[in-house]
């Protein structure tokens, strides 16, 4: 039986973070809308208010959120990329997710914005160089400085964590 909350582990972020490491979760990200239409493509409304845990998010609320969480990881990379450490805004996605615009009815918009914005990430991401990778940005939330080498790592798992939780709820059929 796995852990349905963290059903690929908790993130854990190596010591040391390698060039490999790197372009592999870059990998991830870029394919990551692709892996999430295949498992969309087939739900209709009901089923995108499945769950893959009693409490957790319905399927609609997951494909909502992680195009909100990736808008604010790109744009996190961007500011990193163009300031001297800047402060970022944290938000608070357990209240995004209670929004209206969270519905079933309009996860093919957040799925089109998750298409675009891999594509433009992955140039972004596929165009940075060693000294660029180390740039940082100050999370206010943890009190600590994030390199950009940690967000791509962290979003590698983060893909594949929401997709996870996405394969479960489909395969339970909702059920716990």
């Amino acid at each position: 039986m796995h852990n349905a909350q963290y059903p690929i582990g908790r993130f854990q972020m190596p010591a040391d973070i390698s060039s490999d490491a790197i372009e592999k979760a870059i990998v991830t990200i870029s394919n990551f809308p692709k892996k999430l239409l295949e498992l969309y493509s087939p739900l209709g409304e009901e089923q995108l208010q499945w769950t893959y845990r009693q409490g957790g998010w319905n399927i609609a609320q997951l494909i909502h959120h992680c195009a909100d969480s990736h808008m604010n990881s790109f744009i996190r990379c961007k500011l990193a990329l163009t300031e001297d450490k800047p402060y970022i805004k944290p938000y608070m996605e357990n209240l995004w997710a209670q929004g209206t615009d969270y519905s079933p009815k309009t996860t093919s918009a957040s799925l089109r914005i998750l298409e675009g914005l891999h594509h433009r990430w992955s140039l972004l991401l596929r165009s940075l160089d060693q000294k660029e990778v180390r740039r940082m940005y100050i999370h206010p939330e943890h009190q600590s400085e994030f390199s950009l080498a940690q967000t791509i790592l962290l979003y590698d798992w983060h893909c594949r964590h929401h997709l996870m939780h996405i394969e479960i709820a489909i395969q339970n059929q909702g059920q716990h």
